[in-house]
């Protein structure tokens, strides 16, 4: 099957299109680059060394004999996207092709418009052009689980039954996001029910908790295939930025009480999801939702296991409580679902010591790549 990754030079992106080139898949990556621009933009840098994508993409056909294409534009500019589906006729689209930063989205107004214009009106084209040309493509989208936020109830698979005045049925969850790029996913989804119910389309949406780790075993062939590894305080994710703490010796920066519960799944359970879906395709005029995270820590019980596996290889790690930059309640209930990717026949990575002993020794070897004033949040919800 030919599979078009958009989005494909980034975190997630990235170790897909490998992973699905590798499995026999014919995979095309369309990217805008605009990922390594914010990169510039914020004056930050992430702590492994990421070649340009020619580079990459000739070292992974050198290794493996293997061609992805490459596809340079926006699919903000319908015609340039309409332009590459045409030409390589894909079967199924992996779309990463977002801005994916709650704090990014926050910073002020025009990185606001810019998050909601690039995701929502992104993802609107992708749409319409699959109505006209591609109808029986299917498009399994990156979600997010903060679209739910953190109710007070068990948080099910993107769809509730309920029970109201005597009457009973199966809706869509509601949604409770947190940010405005959480706002954009949620725009997102109901774009694509819509465009399922009323154009025939189909769709998986993956909602997605917070991914950490570099390596995969694509990833991990050559150092020209390596992964991004964000630290910082607007791109950077939990587990992540706390290992690279640790081994430049920074206290890890837990923001409030710590007991901000989510989701979290391995980098390798990523790619593994998208190929699952892609493999099992949604029926037509259906849009399925899959919780995509395997464990749920809280960002305090995340810090503790980082200083003791810290620890454990001589590091000295500090724990310390800072002010929480974002507006989210810092103890609650949180119980989510997530049997329908372990139904599909998902064996999960779990988080141990030893992938605890792998981050921390990672971010040592690529330590002297830090700057230290990059690791607190700048960005707060309220002025």
């Amino acid at each position: 099957m030919k599979v078009l990754v958009i989005g494909g030079d980034g975190y997630c992106g990235w170790a897909t299109a490998l992973y699905l080139s590798k499995r026999g898949y014919e995979v095309g990556i369309l990217d805008s680059f605009v990922r390594r621009h914010w990169d510039l933009e914020l004056c930050v840098e992430t702590l492994t060394p990421i070649a340009p994508i020619q580079q990459r993409l000739q070292r992974w056909h050198d290794l493996t004999g293997k061609t992805i294409d490459l596809f340079v534009g926006d699919i903000t500019n319908y015609a340039f996207l309409d332009k590459v589906l045409h030409q390589f006729e894909p079967g199924a689209i992996v779309h990463f092709g977002e801005q994916r930063s709650a704090p990014f989205s926050m910073i002020d107004r025009e990185h606001a418009v810019l998050t909601q214009v690039n995701n929502v009106v992104g993802t609107l084209n992708l749409l319409y052009a699959m109505k006209e040309s591609f109808p029986d493509c299917h498009l399994v989208k990156l979600g997010t689980m903060g679209e739910y936020g953190t109710p007070n109830i068990d948080i099910e698979e993107g769809y509730i039954t309920i029970e109201h005045n005597g009457r009973k049925d199966t809706l869509p969850y509601p949604k409770q996001p947190g940010s405005m790029y959480h706002l954009s996913k949620v725009h997102d989804s109901h774009n694509i029910h819509f465009a399922c119910k009323i154009w025939g389309l189909r769709a998986t949406d993956l909602n997605q908790g917070v991914v950490y780790g570099v390596l995969t075993d694509e990833t991990g062939m050559d150092e020209l295939l390596i992964n991004r590894l964000d630290y910082d305080g607007v791109f950077g994710t939990a587990l992540n930025r706390f290992c690279i703490q640790a081994a430049v010796g920074h206290p890890l920066t837990v923001y409030g009480k710590g007991g901000q519960t989510r989701g979290f799944l391995d980098i390798r359970d990523t790619v593994r999801c998208v190929e699952l879906a892609i493999a099992t395709p949604a029926n037509p005029g259906e849009f399925r939702v899959f919780n995509q995270f395997t464990e749920l820590f809280s960002v305090g019980d995340l810090a503790d296991m980082v200083a003791k596996a810290g620890s454990a290889i001589g590091l000295k790690v500090e724990v310390q409580h800072t002010e929480n930059p974002r507006i989210e309640r810092e103890e609650h209930y949180f119980n989510a679902k997530n049997t329908n990717l372990l139904d599909l026949g998902l064996q999960p990575h779990y988080l141990s010591s030893s992938l605890l002993d792998s981050l921390l020794n990672f971010a040592t070897k690529y330590k002297d790549r830090v700057d230290e004033s990059q690791i607190l949040p700048k960005v707060k919800w309220r002025r």
